[in-house]
């Protein structure tokens, strides 16, 4: 089977998918004439997307064919940061690369001076996690540790639940009550929120926790705003109203469940004035959500990765994965909860990334703190560092520390990169990558129950070429002689699932690109803990988590406050007392989207949004410009004045790229480094600032 894109002068439509860091994972049909592709469209037949796409996706013509592209090798000629190239070869650009990484390798210092750095920028299973994992992996380079996203709420989940698997996104249409928990949903889960509005029709009642009044939570019949990083709070006071009042499902607790009396006990410790004072919220608040909560069933959350950008933000998690269970909410399809479905795909990570090749023990590194990994903290130091998925010097906190670390004359950059943003400014080699519409993959998603494969709708652009085949290249340079480097594309795509696993049966490559998309084999109606059998050790919602307690963690979930807040940190709320958070704008997906011009439009210019009365406090009126400091750094933005922010909280939509940013700063100048107490990840919304006119 060819994986080349379809020839010929007729109209014919190619079956895709959306590869954006979204749970939608939407399905697409691209049409193509004379080799061109002329427009792309969401598909009516798959389920979840149900032919409606983003704002942004339905522009991905301005993507592929944007003249920003970057279609060959280059070369740095200026300064590092200066983003001045000159035309290479292939043959030049992989000779460079293999002859530094070579050299390194040899050096006292070893390849684990080499580091890869990626994301998701795209989530094909091929071209997020494949080639590129065996050639480092070979190569001996340092691990990378990708926390910057999900990692705590993935963690907090899975001491829990036991993996990430929870509701089928389709069932929500039937719920009663939807709690929507750290998520602007109509900005970045359109096809949830289609089944909640779907639902509200229907007589649902829909609830918003979220510290900024977003457009979603104005749909919403409730919202509640607490104080950035006191979810964890929140859902303890939940827990203590459920039990005080008698709305447990004992049965359920006592047949699927451990460590109830501990949790109760825990609980016990937030009655809602504690957690009203701790969250900035009313008492009556917290009775009321829990007693809707205790009573209309069918009752689900949908919880996102928002409320896991804190300190403790994965013992937040942990605190609201357990609701579903103490209620017996997960008895219904249309009850329980969703975080991510990613757990329930059988795909198989050994058999594409080959840990097996891994040499010796390599240092892993934290992505979240790349800043101070190329800046004095890696030892041996970073020598090398190759890019590709992500843009760390817009997206990475600590933004003045990760730029000074990709400043450094002595580091060798290499950038793979449909674009030239902000971190390719600093490569030593830029490489042409292709786009969705130019590349084959195989897709999971983790917001709904559906594989997806992309086939390529037209031959990719000058000479780009896509994660896979640049690794198949770098490899056959570095002599690396391992059969499992000559794969193909379509040999990694049938490697892809796990032929044992249960929701595989039926999963069939040829199938999956012929009809784009199957659903995995999963019940229609999908209650994956009707009856318990929860994948934790115990076989049960483990409320209190042995494991975890083998870590050396609490075994319970806890209230782990902000680093930085009146209560933990005084002295520096006094300088700095607005708390920040960056959510994402909604015509931007994190750096992805944020070059072109359309949406740039749309966003106007970086934003800071304040309350009336923090305004008035500082002598701040709408439209006007503002500083936005703290001891990391500062960057300014247009000052929006709103009750959609509540009192305490500056909300400054992100991410825009700094080269674009009036003052080439973005909100990434005033993050943290600092760490979650599970899963190690990064702390965005974790962050005291003071807004000034500028």
């Amino acid at each position: 089977m060819s994986l080349a894109a379809p020839t010929g002068p007729g109209p014919h439509v190619v079956r895709g998918a959306c590869p954006h860091d979204c749970p939608d994972t939407c399905a697409l049909l691209t049409t193509v004439e004379n080799g061109r592709a002329v427009a792309v469209r969401g598909a009516p037949d798959h389920p979840a997307t149900a032919g409606v796409l983003c704002t942004k996706v339905a522009r991905y013509l301005d993507r592929t064919y944007s003249d920003q592209r970057v279609l060959h090798p280059l070369r740095r000629v200026g300064r590092k940061g200066e983003g001045r190239f000159e035309r290479i070869t292939w043959d030049e650009a992989l000779a460079t690369i293999a002859q530094r990484f070579g050299a390194i390798a040899a050096s006292p210092d070893g390849p684990q001076a080499i580091l890869p750095y990626s994301y998701a920028g795209t989530m094909g299973l091929l071209q997020y996690g494949s080639m590129d994992r065996r050639f480092f992996h070979r190569l001996g380079a340092s691990l990378l540790d990708r926390t910057i996203c999900a990692s705590a709420g993935k963690a907090g989940w899975t001491a829990t639940i036991g993996a990430a698997i929870g509701m089928d996104v389709e069932q929500f249409a039937q719920s009663k009550l939807i709690v929507v928990w750290g998520s602007n949903a109509i900005a970045s889960n359109l096809h949830f929120w289609t089944r909640a509005q779907e639902a509200k029709r229907r007589g649902a009642k829909l609830v918003a926790i979220d510290p900024y009044r977003s457009a979603t939570a104005e749909k919403c019949h409730v919202h509640i705003a607490p104080m950035p990083g006191t979810d964890g709070a929140l859902a303890l006071g939940l827990v203590h109203v459920l039990i005080a009042e008698g709305l447990v499902d004992r049965d359920y607790v006592d047949r699927y469940t451990v460590g109830y009396a501990d949790l109760a006990q825990r609980a016990a410790e937030w009655p809602p004035e504690r957690v009203a004072a701790t969250c900035g919220i009313a008492a009556a608040d917290v009775v009321a959500l829990a007693r809707d909560y205790g009573t209309i069933k069918p009752a689900a959350i949908r919880v996102n990765y928002g409320m896991q950008r804190v300190a403790g933000g994965g013992n937040a998690v942990r605190a609201v994965a357990c609701l579903p269970a103490l209620t017996g909410a997960w008895r219904d399809p249309a009850g329980g909860a969703l975080l991510s479905s990613s757990g329930a795909y059988p795909v198989d990570r050994h058999a594409l990334e080959r840990p097996d090749l891994i040499r010796g023990r390599p240092r892993t590194i934290n992505m979240s703190a790349i800043g101070d990994a190329l800046t004095g903290a890696a030892d041996p130091p970073v020598r090398a560092i190759y890019v590709y998925n992500s843009n760390p010097v817009a997206v990475a906190p600590d933004a003045s520390r990760v730029r000074a670390g990709f400043a450094r004359e002595d580091l060798f950059c290499v950038v793979h990169e449909i674009f030239q943003t902000d971190t390719a400014d600093f490569a030593d080699i830029l490489l042409p990558a292709t786009t969705q519409l130019e590349q084959f993959d195989v897709h999971a998603s983790y917001g709904h129950l559906y594989a997806l494969a992309n086939n390529p709708a037209i031959a990719p652009l000058g000479e780009a070429l896509p994660n896979t085949e640049v690794f198949r290249r770098l490899a056959a340079r570095m002599g690396f002689a391992e059969d499992c480097f000559r794969d193909s594309d379509e040999d990694l795509a049938r490697q892809a699932w796990r032929p044992d696993h249960p929701a595989a049966c039926g999963l069939d490559l040829d199938l999956l690109r012929r009809a784009g998309w199957q659903r995995l084999a999963v019940p229609a109606a999908y209650a994956p803990f009707a009856q318990g059998g929860f994948p934790t050790p115990s076989g049960k919602c483990e409320f209190a988590s042995a494991t975890l307690a083998a870590q050396g963690h609490d075994p319970l979930p806890a209230y782990v406050p902000p680093r930085e807040s009146p209560a933990t940190n005084p002295e520096l709320a006094r300088r700095y007392p607005l708390a920040f958070i960056s959510p994402p704008a909604r015509n931007f997906l994190n750096s992805s989207f944020a070059n072109l011009p359309a949406f740039v439009a749309e966003e106007r210019t970086p934003r800071v949004e304040l309350h009336p009365a923090d305004a008035a406090a500082r002598g701040i009126a709408e439209g006007m410009l503002v500083r936005i400091g703290n001891d990391r750094g500062s960057f300014t933005a247009t000052a929006h004045v709103t009750d959609r922010a509540r009192p305490g909280v500056a909300v400054a939509p992100s991410v825009w790229w700094p080269k674009l940013a009036p003052d080439g700063r973005n909100a990434n100048a005033v993050t943290s480094q600092a760490l979650t107490d599970l899963g190690a990840a990064a702390t965005f919304y974790d962050c005291l600032v003071e807004v000034a006119r500028a």
